[in-house]
């Protein structure tokens, strides 16, 4: 059995991307998935300061122990104007702190959506982008558009065709 780490970056609590991750992380088989609330990982604003006087929070090394157990890994992005979100954005700059390969060489798979028709492919393009940088192997990338009309909590992905694209993806991964 693999291990899948899987988490909105976001710190919604009704985060339709925390939806997302943990319907995607669920469509992989011969796997167990466990699902991160990014509100658990809740530090002061990353500064050099800080990180001087104080050291790197205990929060920052549990986070970065989560990704490292992890066989493989699910986000999905919430966009804030743009780019990532405040939440997730400093939990990796903690991260970092310890070991700028955050990801630690884990296959990953990202996503992200939000309500309107471009479904956060802003954020998505910037990860995809930067994540190999840090560690992240990235296996594949999905935007779904219009989460209110694509989603449902009990079904997941409405829309066949974007359910089939998904799985697509999630098929040509190997665990």
């Amino acid at each position: 059995m693999k291990k899948i780490i899987a988490f909105g970056a976001s710190s919604s609590k009704n985060s339709i991307n925390k939806q997302l991750a943990t319907y995607t992380a669920n469509q992989f088989e011969n796997s167990t998935v466990e699902v991160l609330d990014l509100n658990a990982y809740e530090m002061p604003i990353y500064s050099v300061d800080n990180e001087k006087e104080n050291g790197i929070p205990q929060l920052a090394q549990d986070f970065y122990a989560k990704i490292g157990s992890a066989d493989f890994i699910v986000i999905s992005f919430a966009e804030h104007n743009g780019n990532f979100s405040s939440a997730f954005k400093n939990i990796l700059d903690w991260a970092s702190r310890i070991n700028a390969k955050t990801f630690q060489e884990k296959p990953m798979l990202l996503l992200a959506t939000s309500p309107g028709a471009r479904g956060g492919s802003s954020v998505l393009d910037i990860a995809t982008k930067r994540f190999p940088f840090q560690g992240g192997i990235v296996k594949g990338s999905f935007s779904l558009p219009s989460f209110n009309d694509n989603f449902d909590v009990e079904k997941g992905i409405t829309n066949e065709d974007l359910k089939n694209q998904l799985l697509e993806i999630v098929n040509s991964i190997e665990l």
